[in-house]
């Protein structure tokens, strides 16, 4: 039952911009899913979608380009540090921007290294865990 419910997820945040747990709760309940607040936020957490301006899946919220030009990434304290190939850094900020991830105060980009201010430290590292 929870796979089925986690692939209904993933289903209808692929194929709708979902914007709020409500409407995703509802969407669920049209397929024949009832759940709680609390364990759709532990469906949420656990598949690692992302929560921009909509829920997007975790392999859908960063184009190709991320992978092909991400040579690391680690955080410390509230800052993460995105190391990239020579000359790919804003091209894979204006990536990380454009998907709009709501704990990013806000974003830096130089030649081949990005930081990430994070609201938190606790968002820092899961922020960071999504792309190691």
């Amino acid at each position: 039952m929870k796979k089925q419910r986690q692939d209904a997820i993933i289903g209808i945040i692929t194929e709708n911009k979902i914007k709020t747990q409500d409407d995703l709760r509802e969407r669920l309940a049209q397929k024949g899913f009832t759940v709680t607040q609390a364990t759709l936020s532990r469906d949420i957490n656990e598949l690692g979608i992302i929560k921009g301006d909509h829920y997007t899946p975790p392999k859908q919220s960063i184009s190709p380009m991320f992978s092909g030009s991400v040579t690391s990434v680690d955080f410390a304290m509230n800052t993460v540090v995105i190391k990239c190939r020579p000359g790919m850094a804003n091209a894979v900020c204006a990536e990380l921007d454009s998907v709009g991830y709501k704990d990013v105060v806000g974003t830096l980009a130089g030649d081949d290294t990005i930081f990430v201010l994070m609201r938190t430290p606790h968002a820092a590292q899961q922020f960071a865990e999504k792309f190691i």
